[in-house]
């Protein structure tokens, strides 16, 4: 299937100096790549780069081949869904927040369909990053970037995420996960893309 994804020379400057340097890697468009590296390495930012959350200082970042900032970039958000770490909710109900398919997707991240009527704003952190989840797929993405997607989840809650995450992309969808736990990503994930390891 080829790349859906390629990292070229990417540079981003912090602060106190640069977060990611010189960093090239090509993310494939079948299963599920996992970012893993120590805390503050630069995880999430190559992830937010994918659908220009940020841009790089310098070096390229390509979606099929196009360097990002050559999409229109609402168009390049709806085919790349950013689920972030800390859940965000918009005002109204969860129906309201994930749309038509509210019923199901709710069942198919784990939650009760109650809910569709409840205050996003009332949900449990946990509650809450499920329904994010959810409000992604309501798009139908091509890509799913997920940043720390099972950090507010309780054990049992963390295993029914993951078994989503690993069937969307044995379901063709291409996910690309941060993550801390070398298990989670070892279990997950069909590569494994090292940052801030030399």
């Amino acid at each position: 299937m080829g790349d859906r994804f390629e990292y070229r020379n990417v540079r981003v400057d912090g602060d106190s100096g640069p977060i990611i340097q010189a960093f090239s890697a090509r993310i494939p468009a079948d299963g599920l790549t996992a970012m893993v590296g120590p805390s503050g390495a630069g995880k999430s930012t190559l992830l937010r780069l994918l659908n220009r959350l940020d841009d790089p200082d310098a070096g390229e970042v390509l979606f099929e081949g196009r360097d990002v900032r050559s999409y229109d970039v609402l168009e390049l958000r709806r085919r790349v869904q950013f689920v972030g770490q800390v859940p965000v909710t918009f005002a109204g109900t969860v129906a309201a927040n994930v749309g038509p398919e509210t019923p199901h997707l709710l069942a198919r991240v784990g939650l009760d369909i109650a809910l569709a009527g409840r205050d996003a704003d009332r949900l449990s952190v946990g509650e809450a990053q499920r329904m994010c989840l959810a409000r992604a797929l309501a798009r139908h993405p091509e890509c799913l970037l997920l940043d720390e997607p099972t950090s507010a989840l309780d054990t049992i809650a963390k295993a029914g995420i993951e078994g989503l995450i690993r069937s969307l992309a044995d379901e063709g969808l291409t996910v690309v996960m941060v993550t801390h736990d070398p298990r989670q990503a070892n279990e997950l994930a069909d590569r494994i893309v090292p940052v801030g390891v030399k």
